[in-house]
């Protein structure tokens, strides 16, 4: 595909929100499913954090490496990195992955899945304050700060209900890992433009991925047992990273920061659905309804003049 053909899909007025909804379906696919792959490998809510670092480190590393096998066959050439490049995509690797899931593999395992993704849209927000610090061209409104205040009035509310409790491990890692996000979106918005999206998510995904793994594995990390079924999974998880993220970074490459980050809302709406379906968690409680709607409340205020 030419650069300008993948242009015109990755900004179509139809084939753009498609595609970012897509990426968003499938992180909130991930929601129930690392559950679900918790169990299936027995790892257990009092198990190490080392145990659960190899988990993630073996999802992102393999997810890397099957984007840079695809990107390498699309490009007929290894997606090798220059000298030049490596600070960035070493930067990606840090905050992307190692960062980002740190807070989110603990943080999921001391919260349900379905409140896990309400919190993980936060990045929406974080990705709106951050945005005038990269781009000279996103300017931070009256309509902006008021939508992050109501959107984390949401958060609050889910996190917490009537007496605001917030467990640091649990949702306050949730928030950590959901400003990572925002922060990596925000690279990958800066340096897509001189780097090959595959090779930025490929590299940044496999390096990230396999710090992960190494700090589980020297720390002591061990799956309690292995399973047909927990293979299955993994390997869903893996795919879900390398699709998804390489459509992300496509998107942010050719789309303002905002106008594609501003899809993360749909995360809680599809963990929430997905939540409900795949682990029969108790999701529709009048505080999750009440904080989705301060959540699009918010997506409304940030986004009102481009409707």
């Amino acid at each position: 595909m030419t650069d300008l053909k993948q242009k015109n899909l990755f900004t179509g007025r139809l084939s753009m929100p498609l595609l970012a909804v897509l990426c968003t379906l499938l992180w909130g696919s991930a929601f129930p499913f690392v559950k679900l792959g918790y169990a299936a490998f027995g790892i257990g809510g009092d198990a190490s954090v080392y145990t659960k670092l190899l988990f993630a480190g073996l999802r992102f590393g393999f997810a890397g490496v099957v984007v840079l096998a695809v990107g390498s066959a699309a490009a007929r050439r290894p997606l090798f990195f220059k000298k030049s490049e490596a600070g960035p995509i070493l930067l990606m690797a840090l905050v992307q992955t190692v960062l980002q899931y740190i807070f989110f593999y603990v943080g999921l395992s001391n919260t349900s899945g379905t409140l896990g993704s309400i919190l993980t849209s936060t990045s929406a927000f974080f990705a709106v304050l951050g945005a005038p610090l990269f781009f000279r061209s996103d300017k931070l409104t009256g309509a902006g700060v008021a939508g992050c205040a109501v959107g984390f009035l949401g958060v609050l509310l889910a996190a917490g209900g009537g007496d605001l409790a917030f467990r640091l491990t649990g949702e306050g890692f949730m928030v950590l890992s959901a400003a990572a996000n925002a922060g990596s979106s925000l690279l990958a918005r800066k340096y897509a433009q001189g780097i090959s999206p595959m090779a930025l998510t490929g590299w940044g995904l496999a390096l990230g991925g396999g710090a992960l793994a190494a700090a589980g594995l020297a720390g002591g990390g061990r799956f309690p047992q292995v399973t047909g079924g927990g293979i299955a999974v993994l390997a869903y998880l893996i795919l879900l990273s390398a699709v998804a993220f390489s459509l992300w970074t496509t998107l942010l490459k050719y789309n303002p920061a905002g106008r594609v980050c501003i899809f993360n809302f749909l995360i809680p709406i599809f963990g929430t659905l997905l939540s409900i379906l795949v682990l029969g968690e108790e999701a529709l409680q009048l505080k999750y309804l009440g904080a989705l709607a301060l959540v699009c409340a918010g997506i409304w205020l940030v986004n009102r003049k481009k409707a």
